[in-house]
Parts: structure tokens; sequence; C-alpha cells
């Protein structure tokens, strides 16, 4: 096991020291002004080059990662696998989680399959650990140099987000060298080490970390400043082994804070991986030396080494072992116990009813902004929604116009302003992931989302003005619609609720063959408004004194129906436009 006298031997020293001695030892401090800064500007060189890296791979992967998620996510084993390795990619566990609520809200993947992929999210984040106990921190300069070069030449596209990644990754391993160099006069520093001395207590070295990552949200930063100790030689592998035990803990409170104001299945993921975390530590908190023991056996040595030395050159490369075999065993024991997680999570955050205007305002996660293809992914889910209370609107209005009373129209006057609402927020959120770097055809897409979703805006738009409108009208002139017209109405009223319906589907689904049915049914659509027009003009000879009115009328209300049809033949052809983009 790593060696953990020189730590121990200070603290003896400094208790037995004559107060001469001791005051000695302050006066030889380092330079705190100097050590301040360097630790702070490298861990803010390293969160800011996390967070670059993090950005561009999510901005060039999105849509690969989550094809990806979904297809490997077919049992437990394969959840992990799939969520470790995606997590490993955008090193970000919050965006696979986020990933897996959108799954869990489409009906794609249930709570108990998604727990597997939340508990690989945690062997994923140890993969900064692994590199940076590479020591390939040398390469920090060249990565900076050849990113920004990359980054500055291709003003836009893929190529410029590799660039901003290898740059992200350079400022990682500059800000690890700032640190560790920051740290290098503590060793020499009595006080400071018989501080550290005491972090050879579990419980407080796992209270230090989870207290710091809490504070920079980042259990990353913290396992970077713990390897960057160890390098120095001023901790052991055990020390090292409970402080990163402190950072999967102080990590529960960025899970529980990123869920608050989201839907409940992403409280329930969130909490699936606090539980995970916090019964993880709870097993291995009292197995700290066996685990140390046992990743000694596994890592190199460097046995010509003694003291310090010693500890920098071994404990930097075990603890990144320990924190990955913490991960993997704590995977492989929970893993059977899925479904029991699933439903502890399920009944301490139990389903509640949502207002009617919050029923379809669910999936526009803020998380996702900075991944565009994501983003657009869920506005899509939402402008479903939106299609979904438009055809409950279409359906609603013609009884309500044909026979109904003012309450009937008046509800159907409720959905649109629901659907006003929705409308607002999705636009405003496709303005804001738009503002980031858009690749990959990701511009047509927005033009889609867009187009599509002021469509069935208008849609609706058009069913509140112009059809509750002639049911009003209607009722103020007690006009009797006929059997005979309220059946050719309800004729084409089926025909163009059957076409929303499909080209919603169309858009849901960007199947450009749907779409086509859509643009298809036009010519039935023809010969149905001219069988409606027909009935009109020998409707207009009855002799009624009310002819004339009625017939302005129901006219409006068929004309209504056709304003309908052209905006659902608008949203078909927007995704066959989109299709023919995809294959260009």
């Amino acid at each position: 096991m790593s060696e953990k006298v020189p730590l121990a031997e200070t603290a003896a020293s400094l208790a037995d020291a004559a107060p001469a001695e001791a005051l000695l030892s302050l006066a030889s401090a380092p330079e705190w002004l100097a050590l301040a800064t360097g630790l702070l500007g490298g861990l803010a060189l390293f969160l800011y080059g996390l967070e670059l890296m993090t950005k561009a791979l999510k901005a060039v992967a999105g849509q690969r990662l989550r094809t990806l998620l979904a297809q490997l996510t077919v049992n437990r084993v394969a959840g992990v696998f799939s969520g470790a390795l995606v997590t490993a990619i955008i090193q970000s566990s919050s965006i696979t989680t986020v990933l897996v609520v959108s799954f869990i809200s489409s009906g794609l993947m249930t709570l108990s399959q998604a727990v597997g992929v939340i508990l690989g999210a945690n062997i994923g984040t140890t993969v900064t650990a692994q590199i940076i106990a590479f020591k390939v921190t040398k390469l920090s300069m060249a990565m900076i140099a050849g990113g920004f070069t990359v980054s500055f030449l291709a003003k836009k596209g893929s190529l410029r987000q590799h660039g901003l990644g290898a740059l992200g990754l350079g400022l990682v391993f500059l800000g690890m060298t700032l640190m560790s160099d920051a740290m290098a006069p503590l060793r020499d520093f009595p006080p400071f080490l018989e501080w550290m001395a005491r972090m050879e207590h579990p419980a407080l070295a796992i209270l230090a970390a989870a207290l710091f990552t809490g504070l920079v949200q980042s259990s990353s930063a913290t396992t970077a400043v713990v390897i960057a100790m160890a390098s120095q030689g001023l901790i052991g592998l055990p020390t090292g082994i409970a402080l990163i035990m402190g950072a999967n803990v102080g990590t529960c409170v960025t899970a529980m804070l990123a869920a608050i104001g989201k839907p409940r299945e992403a409280v329930r993921a969130s909490l699936v991986h606090v539980l995970f975390n916090l019964l993880g530590v709870a097993l291995w908190v009292g197995f700290i030396d066996w685990l140390a023991s046992a990743v000694v056996t596994v890592s190199p040595s460097a046995p010509e080494l003694a003291g310090a030395e010693r500890l920098a050159a071994e404990t930097p490369r075990q603890i990144a072992n320990a924190h990955t075999a913490f991960n993997i065993i704590n995977a492989l024991i929970f893993l059977p116990f899925a479904s029991l997680l699933a439903a502890v999570a399920e009944r301490l955050i139990p389903d509640r009813p949502l207002a009617q205007e919050d029923e379809i305002r669910a999936h526009l996660d803020e998380d996702l902004l900075d991944t565009p293809v994501l983003a657009f992914d869920q506005a899509r889910r939402e402008i479903v929604g939106i299609g979904e209370k438009s055809i409950q609107m279409l359906d609603a209005v013609l009884p309500a116009m044909l026979s109904g009373d003012e309450g009937d129209l008046s509800r159907v006057e409720e959905i649109d302003r629901g659907i006003d609402r929705l409308h607002r927020d999705v636009v405003e959120y496709l303005a804001r992931a738009s503002q980031r770097p858009l690749i990959n055809g990701e511009t047509a897409t927005l033009i889609e989302l867009v187009s599509v979703c002021n469509a069935f805006e208008n849609l609706a738009d058009v069913i509140e003005s112009d059809l509750v409108r002639r049911g009003r009208e209607r009722l103020a002139a007690d006009i009797e619609v006929s059997a005979e017209t309220t059946r050719v109405i309800g004729e084409l009223h089926a025909e163009v609720a059957a076409a929303v319906r499909i080209a919603m589907a169309a858009f849901g689904t960007s199947d450009p063959a749907l779409a086509s049915q859509v643009v298809e049914q036009k010519a039935t659509l023809n010969t149905l408004l001219a069988k409606a027009t027909t009935h009109q003009v020998d409707r207009l000879a009855a002799s009624d004194s009310h002819r004339g009115h009625a017939y302005a009328v129901e006219s409006d209300m068929i004309e209504g129906l056709q304003r309908v049809f052209y905006y659902a033949k608008r949203i078909a052809h927007r995704v066959l436009e989109a299709s023919n983009a995809e294959d260009d």
C-alpha cells in the first residue's frame, strides 16, 4: 500500500516540537497569495476547459449519442454500458440523465430500465481522473495551440467544434499543472501536513470533499484537486479514496439542484442517482483500506523512490483506479436491485395531477440549450403536444359550432389559450438554442421546427377565430343546421381532421411517406368541397326566411375547415423539405 509515513511522522514531530520550532515552521510558510492564486486560477482553467470541451463534444456528437443511448438500452447491462460510454464522451452525467428523462417521458424507456444508464453514467465520469492520472499534462500547450488554431481558422461547422474540444482539453491539463505546481510548497510546510494527517480519518475526508464538491458544483473539480495533491505527495491512497467518496456524496447536491422545477421523471432519475451514490459510499466506507490494498496490486509502482516522492509517483494512478473500481463494483452490486431503486423513487416522488395549461409543458429542458440537436429533439416533442391540442380543438369544435351552446364554444377557446402560451414558450426556447453554433443540418431543422410550430398555432387560431365565431353567429341568429348539412360538413371535417393527424405523425416521426399522404389528400378534399358547395347552393333555394344568413354561416364553416387543411398541408411540405435537406 502507498506509504502514509511522511504525514504521520510530521504530525507527531509537530506535537512534540518546542514553541520556537513551531514559530520557525510558520516563518517558513509558503507565499499564500501565490499559492491561492495558483490553485484557484488552475481550478478556474480546469473548470472552463472542461465546460468548453463538453460543449464542443455535445455539439459534434449530440444526435449520435442520443441514437447510441436509445439503441443500447435494450436491457440493464446494455444500459450500464451505454450510460458509461455516453458520459465518458461528453463528460456530463447530467446530460446523460436528461436524455434518459426524455426517453422515459416519451415512453421509450421505463425508470427501471433507466437505472442501468444512471449507474453507467457514474462509471463514465471516472474517465477524467484516468486521463489526468496518465500525466499527459505535458501536452497541454500543444493542445491549446492546435485547438485554438483550428477553431480560429474554421469559423463554423464541426471542425471548429473539434478545435474547441481540443482547446478545452488542453486547458484542463494546464489547469491541473498549475494546481499541482501551486501545491508544491506545501510539501515542506508542517502545519499543512498535520492538517492533512487528520484527513486520514475517512469521515473527515468524506465531509470535506462533499462540502467542496457541493460548493463548486463539480465532482470532476474535486477529483482534479485530489489528484493534484496526490501528485505532490500530500495525501496517501486511503485519504484520496475517502476524498473521492466525498465527491460522490457532494455531487448529490448538484443532482438535486438540477431537478428543481423539472418534470417528475427528472426528479425521480435524480433521486435514483442520489440513492446510488449515498448507498455506495455507505457500503464502502468501512472497506477503504481493503480497496486501497486491492488497487495497489493492480497499479504501477515506483519501488526505487521513497517517502513523499513515492507517494507523488504512485498515488495519482492508484486514486484514479480506485475511483473507477469503486463505481464499477457499485454498479454491479446495485444493478440487480434496479427495480427496487425505481420503486423507491416512484414511492418518494409520486405522480401529481397537472393543471391543464401544464399538461404539455414538460420537455423544454434548459440543460439542453447548449446542445442544439438535443434541444430541438425536446422542442419537437413539445410541438407534437401543440398538435395534439389542436386536434382536440378540431374534434371539439364540430359539435360545438353545429349544435353546441356557449359553454361548449368557450371550452374550445380555452384550449386555444393554452396553445398560445405553449407556442410562445417553444419559440423562445428555439430562439435561445439557435444562439449556439449550429452544425450538420441543424439550421434546416430549426427552420422546420419554427415553421411547423407556427403552422399548428395558426391552425388553432383558425379554429378559434373562424369556426368558434361562426358557432356564436349560429346561436345569435337562432339558426338550426339541418341534418343533411351536418352530414356534409361532418364528412369534410373528418377528412380535414385525418389530414391534421397524419401531418402531426409525419412531423413527430420525420416520416416523408406520411407527409406525402397529406399532400395527396388534396384531391379527396377538393371533391368534398365541391360536394359541400353544391349542397349549399341547393339549400340556398329553400323557402326559409333565415336561409340567406344560414347560408353565409354554413359557408364560412366550410371555408374555415378548408383553411385548417391548408395548414396541415403546409406542415407536410415542411417535413418533406426537411427530409430532402437531409438527403442532400
